[in-house]
């Protein structure tokens, strides 16, 4: 096997159509064709099926594109280690964030950065930490900064975790939960059972979203396996806006929610320490992958910023 037909194979696999992956490899589609087909010739195994859908991987093609996907990984490691020899003259990051937290870091550490590197070519990802896990697992990314999962997460995968941020209760301000928090020491807000809103409806973001997943383990661990879901939504924003508004109850971090500027705000309450209220930021990246020194250098400018747990008193 070739670095070029791991490559292809990869490529064909991803785009699921030999034509769009001739485009996107510049090369001719009865070229790439035929190389396909020499490649299942010589393994004596079909790594395709075609069907009127489009192309997908029988069991033998996922096998090979997982291998080709670890040993293009290494060919490209391998290149910025020849960058990192170089001194840093040339090179590239693929560093993945997600929407909310590149607003916030990026402008934080870049114009550092550039100024140090500037012949270091960026390419930043900017999506969902589900999207950003499954770039770094298949070798597209360097590292990530995203929020952790609650649960245990992927044993690829390396989560440094750099802050901890609590979630709070937004709900409307004349809800009759809000007389029922109680002050405590050491938490930013009143403090609300969180098993007093079992019966609550909850406006939530979708499931693939990691505000989604953070705020379900929470609930599953005060009892609340099958919360009243209102209104499902993508914007976390809308999701607080409306919470304010009294159509119903959300869960959402601190720090979005002290950014979120609205004309009638909620009234925020926090969430008793026994329920592990939190979630924390990390850079992730492939456990035992190569980081090179620019992107270790990235990293540090991070950490210099953002690396400040917080955890109550």
């Amino acid at each position: 096997m070739t670095s070029r037909e791991l490559l292809y194979v990869k490529t064909v696999a991803d785009e699921k159509s030999i034509s769009q992956a001739a485009k996107k490899l510049f090369i001719a589609q009865p070229s790439l064709s035929q190389s396909l087909q020499r490649i299942e010739d010589s393994l004596a195994i079909k790594l395709f099926n075609r069907t009127s859908a489009g192309l997908t991987l029988t069991y033998a093609g996922e096998r090979y594109y997982q291998v080709a996907c670890k040993i293009l990984k290494i060919y490209d490691d391998f290149e910025t280690e020849v960058s990192d020899i170089n001194n840093l003259k040339t090179g590239r990051i693929q560093m993945g964030i997600t929407n909310h937290l590149s607003t916030i870091i990026l402008p934080a550490v870049l114009p550092e950065f550039k100024k140090n590197c500037p012949q270091i070519e960026l390419s930043i990802c900017e999506e969902i930490t589900a999207n950003l896990e499954s770039r770094l697992l298949a070798g597209e990314l360097d590292f990530a900064i995203l929020h952790a999962p609650k649960e245990l997460s992927n044993p690829q995968l390396y989560n440094e975790i750099l802050s901890r941020d609590p979630f709070i209760i937004a709900l409307e301000g004349s809800h009759p939960l809000v007389k029922k928090a109680i002050k405590k020491e050491g938490y930013p807000y009143p403090v609300l059972d969180l098993k007093l809103l079992k019966n609550e409806p909850f406006i939530m973001v979708h499931k693939q979203q990691r505000i989604r997943q953070v705020t379900d383990t929470i609930l599953n661990k005060a009892g609340i396996t099958q919360p009243n879901i209102l209104l499902t939504l993508k914007n976390y924003e809308t999701a607080f806006g409306l919470a304010g508004q009294g159509l119903g109850v959300t869960l959402l971090p601190d720090d979005y929610a002290r950014i979120t500027q609205l004309k009638n705000p909620p009234t925020l309450l926090s969430i008793d320490e026994k329920y592990s209220p939190n979630w924390d930021l990390c850079i992730t990246s492939l456990n035992g992958g190569f980081l090179s020194r620019a992107d270790q250098y990235l990293i540090s400018l991070v950490r210099k910023s953002f690396c400040n747990e917080v955890v109550y008193l």
